[in-house]
């Protein structure tokens, strides 16, 4: 990998709800100075059809290990692994599945950072093929958000814009 990725905009846009996309920015803005994340779900790829907040573990990792974990929750984002494995089993239980994590960026833009990409592409990674929603916070504000989606044909992640459904 070289570089974070940016939104293409000659690219289709990402379609989300309005009130999925509000209870993200919500998110984002409560977890100030720290990173947000969370999972959707839906019944299909690119579907986002509830949003599941997630708490981030990131400072705690820190602490515990600032060697292993040399950033905070101001500048990362570690997903709690019993949320998103009580998320995971509810959505498919209810014939769901989780189809995109989002996570805001603190101070920066709305782009898939090279850390991102490699959280992203590990062997291990819980979710491989859903979309990744970024949601830039700047001064206390939502400034910018995009969506990130493999391509598996070119090895490479793109960058979309996210567009609001219309009812």
């Amino acid at each position: 990998m070289s570089g974070h990725v940016e939104v293409n905009p000659k690219l289709a846009p990402v379609v989300i709800a309005g009130r999925i996309l509000n209870e993200i920015y919500s998110h984002a803005l409560e977890s100030h100075p720290e990173e947000c994340c969370g999972l959707l779900t839906g019944e299909g790829v690119g579907r986002f059809d509830a949003i599941h907040r997630c708490r981030n573990e990131m400072t705690r990792l820190h602490r515990q290990d600032p060697v292993v974990h040399p950033r905070g929750g101001e500048r990362a984002f570690h997903m709690n692994e019993f949320d998103y494995l009580r998320v995971q089993r509810d959505a498919e239980a209810a014939g769901a599945r989780v189809t995109g994590v989002y996570h805001s960026h603190v101070g920066a833009g709305a782009y898939f950072s090279e850390d991102d990409q490699e959280s992203a592409l590990q062997e291990l990674y819980p979710f491989p093929k859903v979309d990744h929603i970024v949601i830039s916070v700047i001064d206390r504000a939502v400034r910018e958000v995009a969506a990130f989606r493999w391509v598996p044909e070119e090895g490479r992640f793109e960058g979309r814009t996210l567009v609001v459904e219309a009812q």
